[in-house]
């Protein structure tokens, strides 16, 4: 069964991002981001620079080939998911998967900034997991 974990109330949701995907990396995971187009491209941008001394390898599906893909660790896609895909999502404001395209997916992890558009649709997406059957792990931003 899917795990889903929720980081609400999260200040710079693309900063968080790549916090999570450079500490994913180092442990070797291999992770998929969905996200809006845009918000994909300034991610994309992002991974290059905010740590200069560092580079997080990731790449755009579907536009890379297979044999590359198969090489990255981070995934960078609009949703649906491509096949293949890493196990692990990192969702940065895409609609929820199906209910049907949660079977390939052991790890999901959401990352709702503070803008109320996005509180809103954070909201919709924990409603349709919580319909799913999944049980849903909630880090408010800030507890602890």
């Amino acid at each position: 069964m899917t795990e889903v974990e929720f980081h609400t109330g999260v200040a710079d949701p693309l900063g968080f991002a790549c916090r999570l995907l450079r500490k994913a990396y180092r442990r070797g995971a291999r992770v998929l981001v969905t996200a809006p187009p845009e918000r994909l491209a300034q991610l994309d941008r992002l991974l290059w620079t905010f740590d200069e001394r560092e580079f997080v390898p990731h790449l755009r599906v579907p536009a890379a080939d297979a044999a590359m893909a198969a090489r990255t660790p981070i995934w960078l896609a609009v949703p649906p998911a491509p096949a293949g895909a890493p196990g692990v999502v990192v969702n940065l404001g895409a609609p929820a998967p199906a209910p049907a395209a949660l079977d390939g997916i052991e790890r999901l992890i959401e990352v709702v900034g503070t803008e109320p558009g996005e509180v809103q649709d954070g909201r919709e997406r924990w409603r349709a997991y919580k319909a799913a059957g999944l049980a849903v792990v909630h880090h408010a931003a800030g507890a602890g």
